[in-house]
């Protein structure tokens, strides 16, 4: 397996948001979780780096060799829903956190498949030989404007309410977590990331991006295209490939 992420703070920001980790089993089988915090710096911060934490102590430890796709369902399913109470249960002992969450996208990626668990509108696509496709279904107030055919993908892209999300990791005490399992096929690429990359990077490009260049770089190469594109947010990037 490689792995190539990268986080950034961006060309506008302040501090960094948003958080990641990622690591590999004995037997090849990799994980990964991609978080974006919202609810001030301060906020911001704690929660996506808590959820973090969080989500890959319970993975790291939940893990075991041979496990069914249903098990590695319950193991993500289970860690994200332990972060969500971490977060609430954090932000309600400290007023000066009040309202803090986190997206999320958590991932266990074997030899077949991409297992993804998610809340929130940080991304989970598959880059294929000849196509990119969007995973994951972001959980955003322009998301269900296209879906109502309010306003069509390309106007979602500029709306003034794109930043809204209507989900989030750790804003209430529960949390509906989605979950995805997609079957691989040789030289499938899973790219996690936030919406500082999807803003700012047309999926054309990131597609590009993740095809053409070396494993390596990947990352590096789409967060310098979003900053050239203006780096308007915290930028992560997250790659998982055989």
């Amino acid at each position: 397996m490689k792995i190539s992420a990268k986080t950034d703070v961006g060309r506008v920001r302040s501090s960094n948001q948003d958080s990641y980790a990622a690591g590999e089993f004995q037997n090849g089988v990799v994980w990964a979780v991609v978080c974006d915090g919202m609810g001030g710096n301060a906020g911001g911060n704690i929660a996506s780096s808590t959820a973090v934490k969080s989500i890959s102590e319970r993975i790291t430890s939940g893990y075991r060799d041979g496990m069914t796709s249903s098990s590695i369902k319950n193991l993500l399913i289970t860690a994200v829903t332990n972060a969500n109470y971490e977060v609430y249960d954090a932000a309600k002992a400290n007023p000066d956190l009040k309202g803090m969450g986190t997206t999320v996208v958590a991932a266990i990626v074997t030899e077949d498949s991409f297992n993804i668990a998610h809340a929130g509108d940080s991304r989970a696509y598959v880059i294929s030989k000849d196509e990119i496709r969007q995973i994951t279904k972001d959980h955003s107030v322009v998301q269900d404007m296209v879906e109502k055919g309010e306003i069509t993908p390309l106007e979602a892209r500029k709306h003034p309410s794109k930043n809204l999300i209507t989900r989030a990791l750790g804003v209430d005490e529960i949390i509906k977590v989605d979950f995805n399992v997609v079957d691989t096929t040789e030289n499938d690429i899973l790219l996690m990331c936030t919406d500082g990359l999807t803003n700012f990077v047309d999926t054309t490009d990131i597609y590009r991006v993740v095809s053409d260049s070396e494993m390596e770089s990947v990352a590096e190469t789409l967060i310098n295209m979003a900053n050239e594109n203006g780096g308007g947010d915290n930028i992560t990037a997250l790659a998982v490939a055989y």
